[in-house]
């Protein structure tokens, strides 16, 4: 699927409609572990802070999983004395886990996190919230790394999360500066189709649920934060580090065989593209030339390697033949997945096939070319022969990117590409692709999550209408206390509340 055409099931980014003052616009979550100590002091301080700086409402969820010491006890006194708290209860370990099932759960727009201790300063909140409350941004994170930061550890830790960060930089390209830093912000309709792609329940969460956004194509925005280091704190730095990077390596594999499903969480270009006609603006141009340069580069010492090779056991034509065939399946299947965005195995043979024809035209220039240079001298230099196949080379690569631009990898139309829809089984974790989002409606009892911004209803070609759904495996949703997961991201007006809210 290509992540450049596609329209994705998310709409355009709006500013939250400043309408009831009830309704909570903020959800900020503590996760805890066995923190009776620490507790009340952070949500007392929290509380205090927001009810004096924050121009919305808010709740602050105290997300217990699976404490074993009086922590549950602090937090329901919390939530009998302040009417913003509220407390959740899990029996299973795990930040990820707790912050995917109580952001799952949540109806505030905007839902954040930090640690119980408070390492962070609380004058980041509002502006990690704010991006994300205009529309301007779909995630915000404390950013510990930034130039503007100001914070306070020891050597060892400092060391260790800019070694992460490079690690992630190099492996998964990640852009943004500071995965780990435990103050964070996504709006509740990026959370609900992000969240089910997200398998990590441990540490890893955080950078997961990053990587997979910023592939994607939503915006992340960095907040310089102020930070002293807890020297109290419970994490295992060694166990943790060891599980990271077995996410990094699973995470890596996923993105590199297209298993994960990105055009679900999209966005489409500006307020909304629907309105308004881009004209002569080339789709994904520059950034296919960019990324079929790159893979041509690597290509061509590909090839020149193993014509050398071959060239030790046989003539320079059998050479150039073996050594073009294995070159060019290598070149089409990467162009496939780097250039040109399409992911799965749908139409890979086909694409192959057409390659190999694309093969066959280069095959004729280079050995035209050999075959001319061996008529102009008798025993060519080794060097010479490079030199040759270079030059042939360039004028071959250049007709390979037309064709495949043109004929093996062209762009689909608009009606062409499927939305997918996730959707949840408690026994099989699947998504769905779909023509169109999917309503329904829910059991009674069942709870039904709306967004609340205000989307524009979409008219979809009647030739959709007979899309059959295809399932694609992906991570774990929650947890098994969804009976039906189906997301749906449907329009409410700024004045309308929840009757089940006591508040």
């Amino acid at each position: 699927m290509r992540t450049d055409s596609s329209p994705g099931t998310l709409p355009a980014r709006e500013h939250l409609p400043a309408g009831d003052a009830g309704t909570p616009v903020l959800d900020v979550v503590i996760p805890v572990y066995n923190e009776e100590k620490d507790l009340q002091p952070c949500v007392l301080r929290l509380h205090e802070h927001l009810r004096r700086t924050f121009p919305y409402a808010f709740r602050i969820t105290i997300a217990d999983n699976a404490s074993t010491d009086s922590t549950p006890l602090v937090a329901a006194r919390l939530e009998a004395e302040i009417a913003e708290v509220a407390t959740f209860r899990l029996e299973q370990k795990g930040r990820g886990r707790a912050l995917r099932t109580v952001w799952s759960a949540a109806e505030a727009p905007i839902l954040a996190y930090m640690d119980v201790d408070l390492s962070t300063d609380l004058n980041a909140l509002l502006p990690l919230v704010a991006p994300l409350i205009s529309g301007h941004s779909d995630l915000a994170i404390g950013s510990r790394l930034a130039r503007s930061s100001r914070v306070v550890r020891g050597p060892k830790r400092e060391f260790i999360s800019r070694a992460y960060n490079l690690i992630l930089r190099g492996s998964l390209q990640a852009r943004f500066s500071d995965a780990q830093c435990g103050f964070k912000a996504i709006r509740r309709d990026v959370a609900q189709v992000l969240l089910p792609l997200v398998e990590d329940t441990g540490w890893f969460f955080d950078t997961e649920m990053l990587v997979i956004a910023e592939r994607a194509g939503l915006r992340i925005h960095e907040v310089p934060v102020d930070w002293v280091d807890d020297p109290d704190s419970t994490v295992h730095i060694v166990k943790t580090a060891t599980e990271d990077l077995k996410g990094v390596w699973r995470v890596g594999r996923a993105l590199a065989t297209g298993s994960l499903p990105l055009d679900r969480i999209t966005r489409p270009f500006g307020d909304d593209p629907r309105d308004r006609d881009i004209q002569d603006v080339p789709k994904g141009l520059a950034r296919q030339l960019v990324g079929f340069s790159v893979v041509g580069g690597l290509s061509t010492l590909f090839y020149l390697l193993l014509y050398s090779g071959f060239r030790q056991f046989g003539g320079s034509q059998t050479a150039n033949a073996l050594a073009l065939l294995v070159s060019a399946v290598a070149n089409t299947a990467a162009n496939r997945r780097l250039t040109f965005g399409v992911r799965g195995r749908g139409g890979a043979v086909r694409h192959q096939a057409q390659g190999l024809v694309v093969f066959g035209i280069g095959l004729a220039l280079t050995s035209g070319s050999l075959a001319a240079l061996n008529t102009a001298t008798s025993n060519p230099a080794h060097s010479t022969e490079l030199a040759v196949l270079i030059a042939a080379n360039l004028a071959a690569t250049v007709l390979r990117f037309l064709l495949f631009r043109a004929w093996v990898f062209p762009d689909r139309a608009e009606g062409e590409t499927p939305t997918v829809v996730a959707s949840h089984n408690p026994s099989s974790p699947t998504y769905a692709t779909a023509p169109y989002p999917q309503y329904r409606p829910q059991p009674h009892g069942q709870r039904t999550y709306q967004s609340p911004l205000p989307q524009r209803p979409v008219v979809y070609p009647a030739a959709h209408q007979h899309h059959e759904t295809t399932p694609i495996r992906a991570g774990e949703v929650a947890d098994r206390s969804w009976e039906d997961a189906t997301l749906h991201l449907q329009p409410v007006r700024p004045t309308e509340t929840d009757p089940r809210d006591p508040r």
